[in-house]
């Protein structure tokens, strides 16, 4: 079996890695890939951007699955193309891709379809959403509408940062994502990653995870992509699992359905654990990053059927098992993410560092050049690492960080804490 994965991340080093493990397959592309993915797939120059030459590639070459790895390709509606041209694809369609490509587009779907999420409204004109501030106060959420990298979100903990985050997406902070801002009431809880493979009408529940946006100790600084995860997350309890399927998940699925685009893919669930049970913060359409690396770090067995399953309607006879250890990723960033940083700057010993016992390191923002890994994006390396205990996990993890030798990188030194805490009873 031919299969191309698209992207060239982290998670999709990760994806390439699991479906490399698989029976099935012939043989794996990958466009454009990087550095860590060319070790397990065939990497190709393909610009994902330009579907006709996406759609060539996989019948030169008889690809019979590709996978899509980030948001973009999926909210340019490329499974749409590769459907129309006979090619089976792993991931939502355009119109489904919605739920992550408008913010104010899924909070509609809340509320006209009752799914538990945090009070909202939607503005065209900064004078309007300021009054709407004025009127509700601080802390308040801002969101840009549209695609931003995961960093189109200001949590607000006054009304003057609320103003100035207004200002910020209308004068083009977040470009074209800002031409519509989403401002929420500011949800109390914890957080929390859940993720489902969907084909249309049924919904398998896969591991849960939690991710730590902020970029610095603490959960301080700005919002980033990501700057590590762990799976499971202890506050995903069986019963918040469920409530999370039965009150979120299935009533998003008969929505979509109703509205004429069903959902295939991975559904990711932003959640906030409340005294009330579980809300919606918001949805991705694909596997997150960097929780997709600590899942497949903990699924048993081959995802390639998992994959088809999706594609082809038949959840429903599908089932998926989990290694109980916890897995743990610590994402190592160019200093000055997820503002202005260099590219280009040597990494060394990471040959070193996966010697460190049940770790292993996938890379994202990398290129080989001369025989030498070097930075080449904002978040570079995610250094996983599997134990008995979340603070087993963590600590092999950061052993590992300590063997590589990149003076212009940096990385939190607490992902993780609030589940160490938990197992230490602190």
């Amino acid at each position: 079996m031919n299969i191309l994965l698209l992207g060239s991340g982290g998670r999709e080093h990760a994806l390439a890695w699991k479906i490399a493990d698989s029976v099935l397959l012939t043989k794996l592309w990958c466009a454009p890939g990087n550095a860590g993915i060319a070790r397990v797939a065939e990497c190709v120059s393909l610009d994902v951007a330009d579907h006709a030459a996406v759609i060539a590639f996989c019948k030169a070459n008889k690809i019979d699955l590709v996978v899509v790895g980030p948001e973009a390709p999926l909210a340019a509606g490329i499974v749409d193309d590769l459907a129309a041209a006979g090619i089976k694809a792993f991931g939502p369609s355009q119109a489904a891709a919605r739920l992550e490509s408008s913010k104010g587009f899924t909070k509609d779907l809340c509320r006209d379809n009752n799914i538990p999420t945090a009070a909202y409204e939607r503005f065209s004109d900064a004078a309007a959403a300021k009054a709407y501030i004025a009127a509700n106060g601080a802390p308040i959420v801002i969101k840009a509408d549209g695609l931003a990298a995961g960093k189109g979100v200001v949590v607000a903990m006054t009304v003057e940062d609320a103003n100035a985050a207004v200002d910020m997406i209308f004068e083009g902070g977040f470009g074209a994502a800002g031409a519509q801002v989403v401002i929420e009431e500011f949800m109390r809880g914890e957080e929390a990653s859940f993720f489902a493979l969907c084909d249309g009408e049924h919904a398998l529940a896969l591991a849960t995870a939690q991710d730590h946006k902020r970029a610095f100790d603490g959960d301080k600084g700005p919002n980033t992509g990501g700057m590590g995860a762990y799976s499971p997350a202890p506050v995903m309890t069986d019963e918040m699992c469920r409530r999370t399927m039965d009150e979120i998940i299935f009533p998003t699925l008969r929505a979509m359905r109703a509205r004429g685009a069903p959902f295939k893919g991975v559904l990711f669930a932003g959640l906030m654990i409340t005294d009330d049970g579980p809300k919606l913060i918001e949805y991705n359409v694909r596997f997150g990053d960097p929780e997709c690396q600590v899942l497949m770090l903990r699924m048993m067995g081959d995802i390639v059927p998992a994959l088809f399953a999706a594609c082809d309607g038949q959840l429903n006879h599908f089932s998926l098992r989990w290694f109980p250890d916890p897995a743990l990723t610590v994402v190592m960033a160019a200093k000055g993410y997820p503002g202005d940083y260099a590219k280009g700057t040597p990494i060394e010993g990471l040959d070193e560092a996966a010697k460190v016992e049940d770790v292993e390191i996938f890379q994202a923002g990398t290129k080989e050049e001369g025989g030498r890994i070097l930075a080449n994006g904002g978040r570079v390396l995610n250094v996983c690492a599997s134990g008995k205990t979340v603070a087993e996990a963590q600590a092999r993890a950061y052993e590992a960080v300590d063997r590589i030798i990149w003076p212009d990188g940096f990385c939190r030194r607490d992902i993780g804490f609030q589940a160490v805490e938990r197992e230490s009873g602190v």
